[in-house]
């Protein structure tokens, strides 16, 4: 079993987003995948309830404001959905779990703000593990002056941006069907499916 944090302290970031569209990305790989839900909102398993039976499985439960030391360890992958507002010992205790953390971030200037005590936290608790934090650049094609400016604030955390993901309502399209850009037809999103190489190639790594 490996297991995925998906965290950031401000909402609206893009947490359930990236996290759903993971487990549906290991679930058409053929690996078993357990969604863990942390927010009170359950937006994670809101998701799973309009799934239909015929795309390939996401199982998942709502684990409240604690994550267990004894994730499921049948699962291949155990994607964790954190909640806002994460910070302190709870940061610490679910960053030792994981094996690889994902930080979505939209490039505004509020959103990075508010994003900053959160990196500097992450890095000194994974210091010496560079490879285990990534940054999920939201909603920003890779060309645009946003992208540059995000990637002159990361410059200060030595943390990778892993992956650019564009604006579009695909995701908001497949999500209120309970489905994710990998599920069938895939042709459908295949400009989306190929911005997420680069995410799933770190993840093997």
């Amino acid at each position: 079993m490996r297991a995925v944090l998906v965290a950031n302290p401000k909402g609206g970031a893009g947490k359930t987003t990236l996290a759903t569209n993971l487990s549906g990305y290991f679930a058409n790989q053929g690996k078993s995948i357990t969604l863990c839900d942390l927010d009170r909102q359950q937006s994670a398993l809101r998701w799973m309830a309009f799934r239909d039976s015929v795309l390939p499985a996401v199982t998942g439960y709502f684990a409240g404001n604690q994550i267990s030391s004894n994730l499921p360890r049948e699962a291949d992958w155990v994607v964790v959905d954190a909640p806002a507002g994460l910070q302190g010992y709870k940061l610490n205790d679910y960053l030792r779990v994981a094996d690889k953390v994902l930080v979505p971030l939209v490039p505004s200037v509020f959103d990075m703000a508010a994003t900053e005590d959160f990196l500097n936290a992450i890095r000194g608790e994974v210091r010496g593990q560079r490879s285990k934090v990534g940054i999920v650049a939201m909603r920003v094609d890779p060309r645009t002056r946003a992208a540059g400016m995000l990637e002159e604030f990361l410059k200060h955390f030595d943390i990778p941006i892993v992956a650019y993901l564009r604006n579009t309502q695909n995701y908001v399209n497949v999500a209120a069907a309970g489905a994710t850009i990998f599920d069938p037809p895939k042709a459908r999103h295949r400009r989306d499916v190929e911005q997420w190489s680069t995410l799933i190639e770190w993840l093997a790594e």
